[in-house]
């Protein structure tokens, strides 16, 4: 044998959007991920898929994960906030949080993570 074989490793979306959601739910000031009506949609097709499978599906309500076709990685968040800081400033650091612990976590560089902040509430006392 004259070389070493290449090898390959693929991260699929679902892992990537669990690690994004324990991501979220670290940040200060986020309440929970809401997942909305398209969020909903996704995650029970991706629910299904992996119960066909028999695999426990990840926990990434309210996270989608979309791979673009020159391989650019996007990341979509809908979230609850708290009324204790402030929804731009707690926005912005989910997006710096998504995009620090996915690529520490997975090598995966995150080309953009999108923010929707659905509702914003007192934080449960």
């Amino acid at each position: 044998m004259t070389g070493a074989a290449a090898s390959q490793v693929v991260i699929e979306t679902p892992v990537i959007a669990a690690v994004a959601a324990r991501a979220v739910l670290a940040t200060p000031g986020v309440v929970r991920l809401e997942p909305g009506v398209r969020g909903l949609v996704s995650t029970l097709v991706r629910a299904g898929k992996q119960r066909w499978t028999s695999a426990d599906p990840a926990p990434a309500e309210g996270v989608r994960v979309r791979r673009a076709d020159d391989g650019a990685l996007h990341v979509q968040v809908d979230v609850v906030l708290s009324t204790e800081r402030q929804a731009a400033a707690v926005g912005h650091a989910v997006q710096r949080e998504v995009s620090r612990v996915v690529s520490e976590q997975t090598g995966v560089v995150v080309a953009e993570v999108s923010v929707t902040i659905l509702d914003i509430q007192p934080e449960p006392s």
